[in-house]
């Protein structure tokens, strides 16, 4: 007759069946356990957000938009810093500044401004945005600087800047929003629009008046004019005719 094979202990069954199908065991706190839970604060949580998806403002006036929308393509790819641009100063976060903005500009912009949503940032891009650039000397109408319109955040040199620079410009100002508390907020918030000195501009008397075509020579020169002499614009300064009143 065969051998009877014997049967297994019960310390053997249990101690295979654990081997072999691998029960969940006591939980244990290890080193792995600090590598798989993030701790933080709200405030972190809220800077890392909004850091990680500015949203600007599709905005320029001058060249300086040229270099800003060169952005936009597959050479830089500006999309990896989570930069949307948006044509709606309502869905926006981020207004850059990209050239000249005159005074008729001006009140559009502040407009702009205005409607975007809390909270929101500027940058000044280029030196026409900053302090009026090459018309900071003989313009009548450029603004020697938007940071007199709107609060500016960062600013931008250069004519016009590099699209690296706008990188550049993008990586301080996600800093400066990592930085930030939402208990403090309103503490750092501008009290008035105006941030730099008001320049010294002084008002000048105009100096073509109109007044030589009034002066005693110049009548007595159209007295004495020959008859065919074409005179008539300075006649016409002298003594306009008046128009024809319909009945």
């Amino acid at each position: 007759m065969p051998e009877s094979i014997p049967s297994p202990s019960i310390t053997a069954v249990r101690d295979l069946r654990e081997s072999s199908c691998g029960p969940v065991g006591a939980p244990t706190v290890t080193n792995d356990l600090s590598e798989n839970v993030i701790l933080t604060s709200l405030d972190d949580l809220h800077n890392w957000a909004r850091l990680s998806s500015l949203w600007p403002l599709l905005y320029g006036t001058a060249c300086c938009f040229i270099e800003f929308a060169a952005l936009i393509g597959s050479r830089f790819d500006f999309d990896r810093f989570g930069l949307v641009p948006r044509s709606s100063p309502r869905q926006a976060d981020l207004l850059i500044v990209a050239g000249t903005v005159t005074m008729k500009m001006a009140p559009a912009l502040v407009r702009l401004y205005e409607q975007m949503p809390e909270p929101k940032y500027v940058i000044a891009m280029g030196a026409c945005t900053i302090t009026g650039g090459m018309f900071s000397a003989d313009s009548t109408t450029a603004v020697r600087g938007v940071d007199k319109l709107i609060p500016v955040d960062l600013y931008l040199p250069g004519c016009p800047p590099r699209p690296e620079a706008i990188f550049d410009a993008v990586i301080k100002l996600r800093k400066k929003v990592g930085d930030e508390s939402l208990a403090e907020r309103r503490k750092h918030q501008q009290t008035h629009r105006y941030c730099t000195v008001s320049h010294q501009m002084k008002r000048v008397a105009e100096q073509v008046t109109g007044s030589y075509l009034r002066a005693e020579t110049q009548r007595a020169a159209l007295a004495a004019a020959p008859a065919g002499q074409a005179l008539a614009t300075d006649a016409a300064v002298l003594t306009p005719v008046a128009e024809p009143v319909e009945s």
